[in-house]
């Protein structure tokens, strides 16, 4: 197999680039080897601290946040111009760094994050205040103002496009900010640093600090000098952020775990509906907040579904994330694997039958796990109720709407849903009453940045993408000047 070189990677703190300051530094692991592809510097609290002044120093200054809505916009569709040119560079760090699937890395992850600067560059001059009517005699107004300095809390998944969903509406808002990507997969932040400087972004806007979450992330969550927590990650550590966030009564976005359900009634389109199944499950290998790991089925068409995706799944490409045929590349790490791995041995132990899968996947060192398909488990499992994110699949036959809809909401989470069937009726009144941020019918994972995305329950709160994102990297102020 190639042998990728791949420069260190070190901190960039108000336009520069430097090492930790205690020059520490930490691996990054290629998951379809299992080998070392570079280091990256690990930032301490005091390049944190750098990192927060840095931005701060910026946003007070005034070069990005005074700033007109309309050249701020200008440099944003720069970055999304960049970020198109350098596609193959990126689609490959992502691949490398996560490993995923290099046609999926262009097609989504390098596709969507131009898209979203794209997006929220057209939205930057909208922001704007509105007068408001009294009985006063005075004239009263609002005015939206950015925050200040947002930190950026991303995990591994899908590095580029959760950076993009909150570091292209900060700074579309005007505010600077400090990027902590996950520790595992801090590859493409590190390249997107550059781009940025290449679109016109002033020094100190964007800063990017690369190291372990308990150290330089609980300094970024705990620094003083920062206005709003964007996060993206675990239900339980978003519980810990958003603790230390209600603390210093900053405002938080949380963007946490999910364990959607994918409904399909029986009058499906079961040809169709398969494909969209297992995009749900295998997208990412499985590692994907939104993805569909719950299958809920209409009784009478459930033994027929069964032994559609017995005979379907085991034939979907799994394999060298460069190969351009490959859908389902390793787990971003080994942890990740052997999580997954102890999950479908619960699965074993609670009783449910291994319909396909359920093993890894042997390949040149590398993280892999074959799909696996998991029936007859009863609801209150483990293994149905608690986040596997693995390429995993539940399956449940149903007997009602009604039933539908309780086992649809009956886990904690509640991040996204899906919903298959014909009837335009039946779409729109299961939608209703799905406790999910975001309701699909008939496909999975369509999203854009036009169209908000987040949880409820313990899939968190606030939201991404959208006019919604935009607003929420802003306060609202009035101003009321007497006309007496």
């Amino acid at each position: 197999m190639t042998t990728f070189e791949i420069e260190p990677g070190r901190l960039f703190i108000g336009g520069q680039w430097r090492e930790a300051a205690d020059g520490a530094r930490t691996e990054v692991v290629d998951p379809s080897r299992g080998a070392v592809l570079t280091t990256v510097a690990e930032a301490g609290a005091a390049d944190v601290d750098a990192a927060v002044r840095a931005a701060r120093e910026a946003f007070d200054e005034g070069s990005w946040s005074g700033m007109s809505g309309r050249e701020r916009g200008r440099v944003l569709q720069r970055v999304a111009d960049l970020i198109r040119e350098n596609a193959e560079e990126l689609a490959r760090l992502e691949s490398l760094d996560v490993g995923k699937p290099i046609t999926l890395a262009h097609a989504v992850d390098v596709t969507n994050a131009a898209n979203d600067y794209e997006h929220f560059a057209a939205l930057a001059h909208s922001l704007h205040g509105a007068n408001r009517d009294t009985p006063m005699n005075a004239l009263a107004y609002t005015r939206r103002e950015p925050l200040g300095v947002v930190a950026a809390i991303t995990p591994f998944n899908f590095p580029l496009i959760l950076a993009g969903s909150k570091i292209a509406p900060a700074l579309a808002a005007g505010n600077t900010v400090v990027h902590k990507p996950a520790d595992e997969t801090p590859l493409s932040a590190l390249y997107m640093a550059k781009l940025f400087q290449q679109a016109g972004v002033p020094d100190g806007v964007v800063n990017v600090v690369t190291g372990a979450g308990p150290i330089a992330g609980e300094a970024l969550l705990r620094h003083n000098g920062v206005d709003k927590i964007a996060f993206t990650g675990s239900t339980a550590v978003g519980r810990h952020a958003a603790s230390v966030a209600g603390e210093a009564l900053k405002p938080v976005t949380m963007e946490l775990g999910g364990n959607a359900a994918h409904v399909v009634f029986e009058d499906a389109d079961l040809e169709k509906a398969v494909g969209s199944i297992i995009k749900a499950f295998v997208f990412n290998s499985g590692q994907f907040c939104m993805g569909g790991p719950r299958l809920l089925v209409a009784r009478s068409v459930y033994a027929t579904l069964l032994g559609i995706l017995e005979q379907a799944v085991p034939g979907v490409p799994i394999g060298d994330p460069r190969q351009p045929e490959t859908v389902i590349g390793p787990m971003a790490g080994e942890k990740h694997l052997k999580k997954v791995e102890e999950y479908v041995e619960l699965a074993r132990k609670e009783g449910g039958r291994i319909v396909c899968g359920g093993e890894r996947h042997d390949l040149d060192g590398g993280y892999y796990y074959r799909p696996t398909v998991i029936a007859d488990l009863p609801n209150d499992s483990r293994v149905i109720q608690e986040e596997i994110f693995g390429p995993v699949l539940t399956v449940q036959p149903f007997d009602s709407e009604e039933e539908a809809i309780r086992l649809a909401n009956s886990t904690p989470y509640g991040l996204a849903s899906g919903i298959q069937t014909t009837n335009l009726a039946r779409a729109h009144r299961i939608a209703d009453k799905l406790q999910a941020g975001i309701v699909w019918v008939n496909d999975w994972a369509m999203l854009d940045p036009a169209v908000p995305f987040g949880g409820v329950k313990d899939s968190g709160f606030g939201r991404e993408y959208g006019p919604e994102a935009l607003a929420s990297y802003t306060r609202t102020k009035s101003v009321v000047v007497s006309l007496d």
